[in-house]
């Protein structure tokens, strides 16, 4: 998917401008940032071209402010402050940038938050151009932006003096194309979340490369219904429930191994107090809800983790933010994290179960992109990447 892409190998950013769209779009609350992944897996891009020297030009979105209005919240000011200390080294924030930006060589400024100026989000022709004057190379290393076709990711990149992808970009890319179209095998995929709707082309394209295909929280209750099981008043989207058995129908045939929950954890509410209980799928009542995956099933995904050489992750098992909810999850990640597959694991779920379950070091890839990511398991050309392609290729 890399081939015919422009890099930073192919260029020498010695004393030159340089433009890259960063991914900064990190949690704050009020002014604090609470995790700083995103920043610290920008890093070696940036200490790379500070040593050519360039000069750096930063671009990013924080949040979803309305365009032309200024809101604090939103503000890349913490960012500015963290990415200082780290590169040990002033990052100024420049708000007015319209007319230039003065950086030189081995200096670093971060253009205030993108998404403030009207005609990011529709790709505006304008404010790429203006974006590109600033700059002698662009470099889109902001892959959790892939799959948006906006000024700052897309626009910039036809108009830049020259355009090319950055490490982190690339990294991910190939580790997911590896991931899904030269896997070792077996190769697993585990799909939760609330709504089979969000994931449904994803599903469909995963089912015809993978060899087992773990769905979980209420996405397996919609495959539960469409297997003919009780799920109570679990979520369930009655309407993709021929979906859903369409898919289980593809995997019969081309023997593929969908295993779907064999017992579970339920509860009468979704609430922090809530008492859970393990039932088998029989004894699940009419007022249960699905909360979690039981023991049984549990056991089962870690035997196929266990059995898999490389693991696609999107999506938590259960409402692991609720403590007697997060078993399921939790032994997931655990069970991924010691395996010694090739592991990748995108969406902001499952960055967040991740990190609560304290399990980091053992994933393979953790990528930065969640909507992205997720169009990439369903097959699709992310647009950001696209706008890249050498035209000599």
């Amino acid at each position: 998917m890399t081939t015919g892409l422009l890099t930073l190998d192919d260029l020498d950013p010695a004393r030159k401008t340089v433009l890259i769209r960063a991914d900064f779009n990190v949690p704050v609350n009020a002014g604090v940032i609470q995790d700083d992944t995103r920043i610290r897996a920008g890093l070696p891009t940036l200490e790379r071209l500070l040593a050519a020297p360039a000069a750096i030009i930063l671009v990013s979105h924080l949040g979803r402010p309305q365009a032309g209005q200024y809101a604090a919240q939103f503000s890349l000011a913490p960012v500015a402050e963290r990415l200082a200390a780290l590169l040990r080294r002033e990052v100024r924030l420049v708000s007015d940038w319209e007319q230039g930006v003065s950086v030189q060589p081995g200096e670093v400024a971060l253009l205030e938050n993108i998404r403030f100026l009207p005609g990011e989000t529709d790709n505006s022709d304008e404010l790429a151009q203006r974006l590109a004057n600033l700059c002698d190379i662009y470099v889109n290393d902001a892959f959790a932006t892939a799959h948006r076709a906006q000024a700052s990711t897309h626009g910039v990149a036809r108009y830049a003096p020259v355009a090319c992808a950055g490490p982190l970009l690339l990294d991910e890319i190939a580790t997911l194309t590896t991931a899904l179209e030269r896997p070792g095998r077996p190769l697993t995929a585990i799909v939760g979340g609330a709504k089979v709707s969000g994931k449904l082309l994803a599903l469909e394209n995963l089912i015809k490369k993978v060899d087992r295909l773990i769905v979980g929280g209420g996405i397996a209750n919609t495959f539960l219904k469409a297997a003919g099981q009780p799920i109570g008043g679990s979520l369930c989207e009655d309407d993709l429930v021929n979906a859903a058995a369409g898919i289980l129908g593809y995997a019969r045939e081309h023997g593929k191994q969908v295993p779907l929950p064999e017992d579970v954890v339920c509860a009468k509410n979704l609430a922090a107090d809530a008492p859970a209980q393990i039932k088998c799928l029989a004894d699940i009542a009419a007022d249960d809800f699905i909360l979690d995956v039981g023991p049984q099933t549990i056991a089962l995904n870690e035997q196929i983790i266990n059995s898999s050489a490389t693991i696609l992750w999107n999506g938590p098992l259960g409402v692991f933010e609720i403590d007697q909810f997060a078993t399921g999850t939790a032994a997931l990640a655990r069970a991924i994290a010691a395996s010694p597959a090739l592991s990748v694991a995108g969406g902001g779920d499952t960055v967040a179960a991740i990190s609560r379950f304290g399990v980091t070091d053992g994933i393979s890839c953790i990528s930065t992109g969640g909507g992205a990511f997720l169009e990439l398991l369903e097959g699709k050309t992310l647009p950001a990447v696209a706008v890249l392609e050498r035209a000599d290729a």
